[in-house]
């Protein structure tokens, strides 16, 4: 299915922010504590430092850190103007787990706790210069016995908020990132059913509605059941994000607008759904970006085919020692077998790959990667599962990367996102 949105011309009276200053600071998002080789004095003087730093103005060059050439030579040594953007999209995903209510014996457990018109300056963003226009909610399509209720005390939440859409409505704020810009934050894993759903990792179809056009394109089954389940109370993540992304084209489509996506674990894995869906949706979509922290795999090959031709720009932000970024499912490449010699270990590799791919287990990497690691700060606990996937040590690693060659910078270095130690 295919939608043609006419955009208006008529003027759109926005609410009045302050001028935007983007502080790249380090914030408590995904867990309480996270166990730092260095005092809690060094993360101070990050946050302190960091906010006298300006933001960089992207003009008329603003596509290229959309993506528009798939960030060919701004990653490897990693463009300054990008480092930035990129914090300030995961700095939009700590926000919504800041916002999510964790407590399992609150009454709004797995709900928002702020309204929209404050969410973002209650977490964090007084001056981001953006509104945020609508939430976003996720439905589990799993189905559990009634027997479970007198075995587990954990609450079954159905549906859960999972993250919100903002528009950029600052007017300075407009003019520093080139374009207006609408961003889609999306939470990780929190609740008893989200996590169930992603042990649902064998391969499923897209559904017709999603017009891939191949039995053959597949992705995750939990993964698609979170974005296109609904209730009768509450319609899907897919139904949501296609009618906010229909009307903000219909209010904004005659300026220059970019979608960005931005999520982390679970929201990674969701905004990869989410962005195609958008791409191969509205025939007049404006260019369509995925920031992604942590993500896991979300399909197989040929849906990595068709991301490519739908033209969806997808940057995942990877730590090398992350082992979420490693699953589910297994990569084998045809090219392994070619260039192996041995006969004996080809035909074993045959054999391995008809074997896991008749167990629908064969993925994909997708995009662009920006390939990171904990192992190279000397800031980071080595060894800790929680601290590599923490989306705090992301934005900390992003922070200090330079290239491939010198993955962390050294102390007497200063860049604009990051104060020296």
């Amino acid at each position: 299915m295919t939608l043609s949105i006419t955009p208006t011309t008529q003027p759109h009276t926005s609410t009045s922010f302050s001028k935007p200053n983007f502080n790249p600071t380090f914030s408590h998002a995904t867990t309480p504590t996270l166990p730092f080789n260095k005092s809690q004095l060094a993360w101070d003087r990050i946050r302190s430092d960091s906010a006298q730093c300006n933001s960089p103005r992207l003009g008329h060059k603003w596509t290229q850190y959309q993506g528009i050439n798939y960030w060919e030579g701004l990653l490897d040594p990693l463009d300054d103007n990008l480092r930035a953007e990129i914090l300030r999209y995961g700095h939009f995903v700590e926000s919504a787990y800041r916002a999510f209510d964790f407590d399992t014996n609150s009454p709004t457990y797995a709900t928002c706790r702020f309204p929209e018109t404050s969410l973002l300056p209650q977490t964090g963003m007084p001056k981001s210069g953006y509104r945020i226009t609508k939430n976003l909610h996720a439905t589990c399509g799993v189905q559990l016995p009634n027997w479970i209720s007198s075995v587990s005390q954990l609450p079954r939440v159905q549906s859960s908020w999972i993250g919100y859409v903002a528009v950029c409505e600052d007017e300075d704020e407009i003019v520093r990132l080139g374009r207006r810009d609408v961003v889609i934050a999306l939470r990780g894993t929190a609740t008893c059913m989200e996590w169930l759903e992603n042990l649902r990792v064998t391969l499923t179809k897209l559904p017709n509605h999603m017009g891939c056009g191949t039995e053959d394109c597949m992705v995750e089954n939990g993964f698609l059941s979170l974005y296109v389940s609904k209730t009768g109370a509450c319609p899907s993540l897919q139904d949501m994000v296609r009618e906010e992304v229909a009307r903000v084209i219909q209010l904004y489509g005659h300026e220059p607008l970019s979608i960005s996506i931005t999520g982390h674990s679970l929201g990674a894995a969701l905004a990869i759904l989410s962005a195609y869906d958008i791409t191969i949706t509205f025939q007049n979509s404006p260019i369509v970006s995925v920031f992604s922290f942590g993500g896991p795999r979300v399909g197989n090959d040929q849906f990595r085919i068709q991301l490519e031709k739908s033209g969806t720009r997808i940057l995942r932000i990877v730590n090398s020692d992350d082992v979420i970024t490693k699953v589910p499912g297994v990569l084998v490449q045809d090219d392994d077998m070619a260039c192996n010699g041995h006969v004996q270990v080809a035909r074993l590799q045959s054999w391995f790959r008809r074997v896991v791919k008749d167990m629908q287990l064969v993925y994909a990497d997708v995009g662009q990667e920006l390939r990171l690691s904990s192992r190279e700060s000397p800031y980071l606990k080595k060894g800790d599962v929680a601290t590599c996937h923490d989306l705090k040590t992301y934005l900390h690693l992003v922070n200090g990367f330079v290239s491939s060659s010198c993955p962390y910078m050294s102390k007497t270095t200063q860049y604009t996102a990051e104060a020296c130690l």
